[in-house]
């Protein structure tokens, strides 16, 4: 299984994208970044993209890569989330207002794309995959995921403050390369960080310490706020007895 890191920020600047990483040049996890960081013929090979939430940095790039995929007569592109998700998306995004309905265009037998939704806590397939979806807690319903080859499992914590469940399912989870862990603002934000369902260093450290061996788990940390930075990145490089790593633009890891 090999990562690419398309967008990995809580923010955007010209040095910065917003959530969005890529499977196997083929299985994309959030939309954030797909077309600022993918050529065409990029594009054109994605398969499906996994969604945790609504929000606008982990979806806006559905718009465009579906526009660009009419154009070049891809086949459909599968949007894979749960039920809540896939409602917004129909709702608030693809609705003929804010951007063209998609899944009607060119035609309601030949789509530019599908639907796939997933069930809480339920192993579905999604391409080659299996994907294990789980509750996090956020401002709106989100899920993360647990992704599963021959090989081995990688797991996304979604946009999450303090949770449980998650913990319980990665303990469970066997051959985990590596979870994609989500952290926003410096602890001195911690009030902030709780009004919006998001980790600072300090309660990603009591989460992390929620597995029985925490140090043996690969946590690649994203979606740092762009002006939180460098002061993050040094809180986080103080927590004791983890193997985290903050992943940059461009970077490739292969489980």
């Amino acid at each position: 299984m090999e990562l690419r890191i398309l967008g990995c920020h809580g923010g955007e600047t010209p040095r910065h994208r917003t959530t969005s990483f890529l499977v196997d040049d083929r299985l994309a996890l959030d939309a954030g970044a797909l077309t600022s960081q993918l050529e065409l013929d990029e594009q054109m090979q994605l398969g499906a993209v996994l969604v945790t939430h609504a929000h606008l940095d982990h979806v806006r790039d559905l718009a465009t890569v579906a526009d660009n995929r009419c154009q070049g007569n891809a086949p459909p592109l599968v949007i894979a989330a749960t039920a809540p998700t896939i409602e917004a998306l129909k709702k608030h995004f693809f609705n003929d207002r804010l951007w063209p309905d998609f899944s009607v265009i060119p035609s309601k037998d030949g789509p530019t794309i599908v639907y796939q939704e997933l069930q809480l806590e339920t192993l579905t397939r999604v391409l080659d995959y299996e994907v294990y979806p789980v509750a996090v807690h956020h401002t709106v319903d989100t899920a993360g995921f647990v992704l599963r080859d021959a090989d081995g499992a990688l797991a996304i914590s979604g946009d999450t403050g303090p949770t449980d469940r998650l913990w319980e399912v990665l303990e469970q989870t066997p051959k985990l390369k590596a979870l994609l862990m989500e952290v926003s603002f410096p602890n001195r934000h911690q009030r902030l960080a709780t009004l919006s369902g998001h980790h600072t260093p300090q309660t990603l450290l009591t989460d992390l310490e929620k597995l029985a061996s925490p140090r043996d788990l690969l946590t690649l940390l994203y979606h740092i706020k762009p002006q939180f930075e460098l002061e993050v990145e040094g809180e986080c490089a103080k927590l004791p007895n983890l193997q985290l790593q903050i992943p940059r633009l461009g970077d490739r890891f292969t489980f």
